[in-house]
């Protein structure tokens, strides 16, 4: 089963999605992501909260 972070789900209006197949991998995505296109550095609460968002497809 894939995993599926939508960021939207934490950022309203915002489209990216990440799909890997291991939580880690997704994890690492949403970093590059937070920073990139949200000027965001992950802190331990953000890194939380993204992986209650985490979902199976």
């Amino acid at each position: 089963m894939t995993k599926v972070l939508k960021c939207g789900d934490l950022m309203p209006g915002c489209t990216f999605q990440a799909k890997a197949e291991t939580e880690d991998e997704i994890l690492q995505a949403a970093a590059t992501h937070a920073r990139e296109a949200h000027n965001l550095e992950p802190t331990p609460e953000l890194v939380e909260k993204v992986r209650s968002a985490i979902r199976e497809e």
